[in-house]
């Protein structure tokens, strides 16, 4: 039987176009993340903040390679905690700019996907390019899906074909006036998709002026809320139990009903 997976999530609060001292708030939450966790989430675009109505060249000085700082220090913080390190950042591939998914393990394997779903209430497609391919990946055992922010507002990107996902991670940049909805989007593909899903949000003002409430939850196959949120630090934790999600797959075969489709 695969081991459960101990989740943490960090609720950053972005200093909005500081790169630096936002990498430097992330090492200092590392260094408090408990040693039995597996896997660390970050907020979209975790080291920059969502550029909101920002010029692409304005954007473009934010943006990175894959082996740019941000990556780089990232796996070197995998390697020396030992865990997978999850979220998205600025990237610039071919002079082209993406919202762009990562995922990296303590022994420095990567693997990146871009954005989806671009926001265009905020002209995100004025600056990024779109992706075509979900991140899936496997860890210690566990199939997991990641999307960022929009993205979770679409089931059909989102579904679960025959249970290809265990866990869907949802990094997000979601301002508190729209909460509502994520609150409830959430914990719908949980129950839709039979699967975990966890999601992490960033804290503070954009450079728009928009709150971020730093919202962190991780729901069960049956959209119930699991997490706990240490009261030292204010990460968020939850284990994510292999024997549960077998166990109800099993009893409530709902996923072998599903509709088949193919994304175009």
């Amino acid at each position: 039987m695969t081991q459960d997976l101990n989740i943490c999530l960090l609720p950053l609060e972005i200093c909005w176009g500081d790169k630096y001292a936002n990498m430097a708030q992330v090492e200092d939450m590392l260094s408090k993340v408990h040693p039995m966790t597996d896997l660390v989430i970050l907020p979209e675009t975790f080291s920059t903040g969502f550029p909101s109505g920002m010029d692409k060249e304005d954007v473009r000085v934010m943006a990175e390679r894959n082996t740019g700082v941000t990556i780089d220090r990232i796996k070197e913080l995998a390697a020396k905690y030992q865990i997978g390190i999850a979220g998205s950042f600025i990237a610039d591939s071919g002079g082209s700019l993406y919202n762009r998914a990562f995922f990296i393990e303590p022994s420095g394997d990567e693997q990146f996907e871009d954005k989806h779903h671009l926001f265009t209430m905020a002209g995100e497609e004025k600056v990024f390019s779109r992706g075509y391919d979900r991140m899936l990946f496997r860890f210690r055992g566990w199939n997991i899906a990641l999307v960022i922010c929009y993205d979770i507002r679409f089931p059909v990107w989102c579904r679960n074909v025959m249970n290809e996902y265990d866990a869907l991670i949802c990094v997000a940049n979601w301002p508190k006036v729209r909460i509502d909805a994520l609150n409830k989007l959430l914990p719908a593909r949980a129950i839709e998709n039979q699967s975990y899903v966890c999601s992490v949000n960033c804290k503070g003002k954009d450079n728009l002026d928009f709150e971020y409430g730093g919202e962190a939850a991780i729901y069960d196959f049956k959209g119930r809320d699991i997490s706990v949120t240490a009261s030292d630090s204010g990460l968020v934790y939850a284990a994510l139990s292999r024997e549960r999600l077998d166990g109800f797959r099993a009893k409530f075969r709902a996923w072998q009903d599903a509709d088949t489709f193919k994304l175009i």
